[in-house]
């Protein structure tokens, strides 16, 4: 057995490192060594606490951005109907879509892993949808909109409705004691990280986030469009997050990772796509910003296969260009061209990782 002793004045206290390593070694995604203590050290997954110190750093409050041009713009007859909808609908949306996403998180995927450093980023992801969420308030005060009248467009509004019950009908289904040892219920776990991580954070919120941009890219609402890329930049990391998530969870458990579960989170970004593009081209007045609607929903494609790409899974389109660049040089975010380099096993095989480049998401 190794041990350590540390003698302090006439007192001596013996460290079992072998204890100390099994430790280590029972951290787990799930099925990991549960104990109320919070022994982050040593740290197993250090991306967990990476993204945790570069989440930190991006902290930003809404106070901190001025709204006084939104407000004048807001009240200026020049500013059209259209606009003023584009932003009701995107404040509408979000301020319960990010609730959505803070929900699961605290009340689904922490509870169900282990590993501290894991449930340390989790909490740091849901206090950024908490952000979110009071910037949404701050914009409604500022501009003195009914907030009742966004939270019947989410309540009201179909295709807003069937993204959610999409999301929300997987999230009720696991608040309940699950046995992770089973592998369906491992299955149902990445489903919902993969489904929430790639397919709302990662798609569904791209359609009204590509609308918010286009105006402030024409110097309209400044402030609001200032949040909202702080907004995006934040949902980077979360994507981030729970793609490497999803890429533990099934390393730890190949077992998981069959044909046919590949395919079915395959058809979970196609339905997740389908939906967004119906939203769009039911709520979206998309040319209004000067865009077309076959390119901003061929965007939504791109946007897709790219997080299917990024977990390792064929996409839907064969290769796609960006066909709106000037979105993601606003996002400003890259994909770390040797981000999967730590994640390569045998169980792939039949569902390798496509080519990971540096282009802009």
């Amino acid at each position: 057995m190794a041990t350590t002793t540390i003698t302090i004045g006439d007192r001596q206290f013996v460290l079992d490192q072998d204890k100390a390593e099994a430790a280590y070694a029972a951290k787990r995604v799930i099925n990991g060594r549960n104990t109320m203590f919070f022994n982050i050290l040593p740290l197993k997954y250090q991306w967990a606490y990476d993204l945790y110190k570069k989440m930190k750093a991006n902290h930003w409050e809404p106070e901190q951005i001025p709204m006084q041009k939104d407000c004048e713009q807001w009240r200026d007859p020049d500013t059209t109907e259209i606009e003023r909808w584009i932003i009701k609908m995107a404040i509408g949306y979000f301020s319960a879509a990010e609730g959505i996403v803070g929900d699961n998180i605290l009340h689904v995927v922490r509870e169900l892993i282990t590993a501290p450093e894991l449930k340390l980023v989790l909490g740091r992801h849901a206090h950024e949808e908490n952000i979110h969420a009071d910037s949404l308030v701050y914009m409604i005060s500022s501009l003195g909109i009914n907030p009742h009248e966004c939270e019947a467009m989410f309540e009201d509004v179909a295709t807003i409705k069937n993204k959610t019950d999409f999301v929300v009908s997987n999230s009720r289904a696991l608040r309940r004691d699950l046995d992770l040892t089973l592998p369906e219920n491992k299955r149902a776990l990445a489903k919902n990280i993969f489904l929430f991580g790639q397919c709302m954070e990662g798609t569904q919120f791209y359609g009204l986030f590509g609308m918010v941009l286009a105006l402030y890219r024409q110097n309209k609402f400044p402030g609001i469009g200032q949040m909202f890329s702080y907004t995006l930049r934040d949902e980077s990391n979360h994507i981030e997050v729970f793609r490497n998530l999803l890429m533990d969870l099934v390393d730890e458990n190949p077992e998981i990772w069959t044909e046919d579960f590949r395919e079915d989170l395959r058809e979970t970004m196609r339905e997740a796509v389908k939906l967004e593009k119906e939203f769009i081209r039911d709520c979206l007045p998309v040319a209004a910003v000067g865009l077309t609607l076959e390119e901003f929903l061929t965007y939504i494609d791109y946007i897709g296969d790219r997080r299917l790409q990024g977990v390792g899974l064929e996409p839907l389109n064969g290769i796609i260009q960006n066909p709106l660049p000037w979105l993601s040089e606003m996002m400003g975010m890259k994909i770390e061209g040797n981000f999967f380099e730590a994640h390569v096993s045998e169980y792939r095989k039949g569902g390798d990782f496509a080519a990971v480049s540096d282009d802009e998401f």
